[in-house]
């Protein structure tokens, strides 16, 4: 028999269900990975192998993150870096990115996942787009599985470099012909489409600005071929609009729908500046974007229309994009973020504390195109975050303790389970020993830095 495993008395359980139901003490039963009940704590089984006392807290659906470079929380900061826009920040990294190992792929996906996790972050998605020296998306995925995070990886790719009009160097592009073949092996090996996989495998050349138009094609049928999603960057900034237009002579919404680049099963990175055209093709295909706030502020992007693409029902996630242009990964902070920046752009009725929550949550699950993740329901994922409403950063907020999440100082998990296990209790994470995870990423972070 699968382990059982009950949750209650929480005081307030967000569902995210199709009523959004909210209830007042509150729980949940889950039999081995899969959630069995909601409601409230009376109408649940009285017993399981392991109850989880919920008193004085709030359980919200596993956030879902639906874009990050994980490698780039070992260049935070880097002073080159610190004030340019996109296309400036890239080659001021470039250079750096060159020199990755292995050691430092799997240790800054334990750390960019670690610091999900203690955020209330359950399932995530990786863009990693630069192999040098041996470097490969395995890395990523045997962290992943270690640190136990449910785990969409995408195998990025860059082909066109300096010398071929694109953005990198020649020194960190690969040729066409060996990223297809990757991308094959890798969803061969480890792309798992059944109901509740932890591990799923997305097809993700980087830009417009660095692959061809026949990769991004050949990238589509081979994704295509094997039922797997696709993922790029598109309209990320003033400059990747001018690029466009001048290298194809098209928006990047043209440039993507003449590729075949739309449909349910693709999504794109930060869409700050889609059209209004964009945002029809995108409602009409069911395209879906990954809403980047703080690295979109960070970079000074833009804002991006997220208000007017949900109206029109584009398919809104949000992501954390990467640590080197959020220089964070705290995923409740992203929600919290996407609330104020659209507030910012377009005025306090732009969002709500529960439309961010919602597109952190099922809106997360609906990009990655999965039914199985991103509300507490009977059937769904047993992936759930709790958050004590005691601390001094809710203080004078418990009438509207779901409001308070989102508005008040992001606030760390007291417990995060994914896949019906307790990967962060009291607050700690329980899978792997993070300060010695700290400590060697610091010690590789400071050997690329140095060259």
């Amino acid at each position: 028999m699968p382990k059982t495993l009950l949750l209650r008395h929480a005081d307030r359980l967000v569902t995210m269900d199709g009523a959004r139901r909210e209830i007042p003490d509150g729980g949940l039963y889950a039999e081995g990975n899969r959630i069995v009940a909601v409601g409230p704590t009376a109408d649940l089984p009285a017993t399981a192998d392991e109850v989880i006392e919920a008193r004085g807290q709030i359980v919200i659906p596993g956030l879902v993150n639906t874009h990050h470079h994980m490698y780039q929380s070992l260049t935070r900061v880097v002073p080159a870096a610190q004030d340019g826009e996109l296309f400036t920040w890239l080659t001021s990294l470039y250079p750096l990115w060159a020199r990755l190992t292995p050691a430092m792929i799997g240790v800054s996906t334990k750390v960019a996942m670690a610091e999900l996790l203690l955020s209330g972050c359950t399932t995530t998605s990786d863009h990693l787009y630069i192999y040098p020296n041996g470097c490969r998306l395995d890395h990523s995925i045997e962290a992943a599985g270690e640190i136990g995070m449910r785990f969409h990886a995408c195998r990025g790719a860059m082909s066109v470099g300096a010398s071929k009009g694109g953005l990198p160097p020649d020194s960190v592009v690969e040729a066409e012909g060996a990223i297809l073949a990757d991308a094959r092996r890798l969803i061969e090996t480890y792309h798992d489409p059944e109901p509740l996989a932890m591990q799923r495998v997305a097809v993700a050349p980087c830009s417009p600005f660095t692959v061809s138009r026949d990769l991004m094609r050949e990238a589509a049928a081979l994704a295509r071929a094997y039922g797997v999603s696709l993922h790029t960057h598109l309209a990320e900034n003033a400059s990747d609009i001018a690029y466009s237009r001048e290298k194809f002579g098209m928006t990047p919404a043209e440039y993507v729908e003449d590729l075949g680049w739309t449909g349910r099963d693709v999504w794109h990175a930060h869409c700050v500046q889609l059209d209004e055209a964009g945002i029809d093709l995108f409602a009409r295909t069911g395209t879906g974007v990954a809403h980047c706030p703080c690295s979109n502020m960070r970079l000074g992007s833009g804002i991006a229309p997220v208000r007017r693409m949900r109206d029109r029902g584009v398919p809104v996630a949000l992501g954390v994009d990467g640590s080197a242009s959020n220089d964070g990964g705290h995923m409740l902070g992203e929600v919290r973020q996407a609330l104020l920046l659209a507030r910012v752009g377009f005025g306090p009725a732009a969002m709500t504390a529960r439309d961010a929550l919602e597109i952190a949550t099922i809106g997360g699950a609906r990009v990655l195109n999965r039914d199985d993740i991103g509300s507490l329901e009977a059937g769904k994922a047993a992936d759930f975050a709790a958050f004590s409403l005691s601390g001094v950063g809710f203080a004078g907020a418990l009438h509207d303790p779901v409001a308070a999440l989102v508005f008040c100082a992001p606030a760390s998990a007291a417990l995060t389970v994914v896949d019906g296990r307790v990967v962060v209790r009291d607050g700690q994470l329980a899978t792997i020993d993070l300060p010695v995870t700290i400590e060697r990423h610091n010690r590789l972070a400071a050997q690329l830095a140095a060259g």
